[in-house]
């Protein structure tokens, strides 16, 4: 009987620790990678501002070989939209362009709803440096409670850094061809 009461203190105060090691969390975060790109920036405008140039690069519509695609609104810029659905690693979301002014920004309304609700901004911002752009990728948004939970376990920026990282990849390689 005094190992289960030993146990369920042990067991308690670990639960306590993580509930308020995730309370210390902000309540925002933010993700960003950048990289340079021997192009213009309305080439690399080109590839970002029309959602069906997103598989020349993106880093999810390689997960997937069956990915589900939609596109709506405007054919590109702002009003366009682009609603997917694919597997574990991709899931289920809708993006749609809010701002896009060429060739320097485009600002993106990102709700994924499944396999975790979430609602952030996605953002791009094209910079010209001599003969390159610098182009930077980032998200942010509300850091909610289940988020900082699994924050006191994981990295995001690190886990969702890596496919930004990726895709900036694929971006370079798409756009200096």
């Amino acid at each position: 009987m005094k190992v289960l009461a030993v146990i369920a203190l042990i067991l308690l105060v670990a639960i306590v620790v993580v509930l308020v090691l995730a309370a210390r969390k902000p309540a925002g975060f933010r993700i960003e990678r950048a990289t340079s790109i021997k192009a213009p920036p309305d080439k690399i405008f080109a590839l970002i501002n029309d959602f069906r140039n997103w598989r020349a690069w993106s880093p999810w519509e390689r997960m997937d070989p069956n990915l589900r695609r939609s596109y709506s609104g405007a054919e590109r810029g702002e009003g366009a939209v682009y609603e997917w659905e694919g597997n574990s690693k991709v899931g289920k979301g809708r993006m749609e362009i809010v701002e896009a002014p060429p060739p320097s920004r485009v600002a993106i309304k990102l709700d994924f709803l499944k396999p975790f609700e979430a609602h952030n901004t996605a953002e791009f911002t094209l910079v010209p440096r001599g003969d390159a752009t610098e182009v930077t990728w980032a998200m942010h948004g509300p850091n909610l409670f289940i988020g900082k939970v699994m924050g006191v376990f994981m990295s995001m920026d690190r886990m969702i850094g890596k496919d930004f990282e990726a895709g900036l990849a694929n971006l370079k390689a798409a756009a200096e061809q």
